[in-house]
């Protein structure tokens, strides 16, 4: 019975409906957490002022977050030199090892995106995140502007528009 209502349980919540965007009315601070890159080293948000960050929060448990590594990884070569940043970042306690977390995204066909992982959950709590995959949008400044929620096909050219128009701030978001 346990095993039936697992199975339900997983079947229910790994379909998602279209992702939901939600841009603020007023931007507000990224919080300072520290996270870490692949290599180990601790990062802060703030470090990437300049750049339009998108903070992807996702868990290799999560169905909707693997259907969509591979058009991130078409999305993150496009990006690549337009100052928009795609930082991807799991939960620090699902990789034993750095290596397993890259050769998982290989798998997957997302082994050119930079990874990063969140220590104890820290970050992710300090933004309110508690379901995957759910991206914050960071403007140049390091203000959260918007939220991007549940699966979307990142490798399609409205998205890249609709992002790159974030980034040229064609949206109103006061601060």
């Amino acid at each position: 019975m346990k095993n039936i209502a697992a199975f339900l349980f997983m079947v229910i919540f790994s379909f998602t409906a279209e992702a939901k965007v939600n841009l603020f009315a007023y931007s507000r601070p990224a919080p300072d957490t520290e996270f870490y890159y692949q290599d180990g080293t601790k990062h802060t948000l703030a470090e990437y002022k300049g750049d339009f960050v998108i903070a992807l929060f996702w868990s290799k448990k999560c169905t909707p977050c693997i259907r969509e590594l591979k058009s991130l990884d078409s999305f993150y070569k496009k990006i690549k030199g337009t100052g928009v940043k795609l930082i991807m970042i799991s939960p620090k306690n699902e990789w034993p090892t750095n290596l397993e977390q890259h050769d998982f995204l290989k798998k997957y066909k997302a082994n050119n995106i930079d990874f990063y992982t969140d220590e104890g959950g820290d970050l992710a709590a300090d933004f309110g995140i508690f379901s995957y995959p759910h991206s914050v949008l960071i403007n140049q400044e390091g203000d959260e502007i918007g939220r991007i929620r549940g699966q979307m096909d990142w490798n399609s050219d409205k998205v890249l528009k609709y992002i790159l128009d974030l980034r040229d701030g064609k949206y109103d978001v006061k601060k």
